[in-house]
């Protein structure tokens, strides 16, 4: 696995193996449609992209919101892996005056790997400025892709978990980190039904 080769990037990877995922293939998890494949959870009426009147992103089955404009099968397959397999995942969150703390595991070793690998790459995602447009991302994350150079993050997977610290002298990225990791959290909590209740929540607003 490649890291991001940035300088405010430190990666120390220990207790837990890192093995490539390409064998769990989009074409199992998300169906042929995967093909045309983040974060956790853009659009969406204001929402999340994708949860449209045509049903986008509430199929469970194939999860087609799980795909992105700019992402690729693999990450979705991620996404879907993480998803399916929620109740396996817990999360330990401390907003700090400038940032977050967030400690993210799985019970299962295989979910385990792929939620490294999701949260490795889409950090080195946001440290490139490179949206991956999830159908059904979080608004949330647009600052995060704008403003990726003004975070600085250190992750280390340990035996309790990935361990991700990011930091920001900008106010509105530390509000916005504060967020998101709520979002991730109330993710980890309830699946595809916290995504859904967001969007509600959204759209009344």
């Amino acid at each position: 696995m490649s890291f991001p080769s940035s300088p405010r990037f430190r990666s120390v990877l220990s207790g837990i193996r890192l093995f490539s995922i390409m064998a769990l293939s989009a074409a199992c998890l998300l169906g042929p449609a995967a093909s045309e494949a983040q974060m956790f959870g853009h659009g969406m009426g204001g929402g999340m992209h994708g949860h449209g009147a045509d049903g986008t992103g509430h199929d469970e089955v194939t999860m087609p919101g799980l795909r992105g404009l700019n992402a690729t099968p693999e990450e979705s397959a991620d996404l879907a892996v993480m998803f399916r397999n929620f109740p396996t995942i817990s999360r330990q969150v401390t907003n700090l005056p400038n940032g977050i703390r967030t400690v993210t595991r799985s019970s299962d070793e295989a979910v385990m790997e792929v939620l490294v690998n999701h949260v490795t790459g889409m950090i080195g995602r946001v440290e490139s400025g490179d949206d991956p447009q999830i159908f059904i991302q979080s608004p949330t994350l647009d600052i995060f892709f704008e403003r990726g150079d003004l975070i600085d993050t250190e992750i280390d997977v340990t035996d309790e978990g990935i361990v991700v610290v990011q930091t920001s002298e900008d106010p509105e990225l530390v509000e916005a980190m504060h967020t998101h990791a709520a979002e991730v959290s109330a993710m980890a909590d309830r699946g595809m039904q916290a995504v859904h209740e967001m969007m509600m929540q959204r759209a009344g607003n």
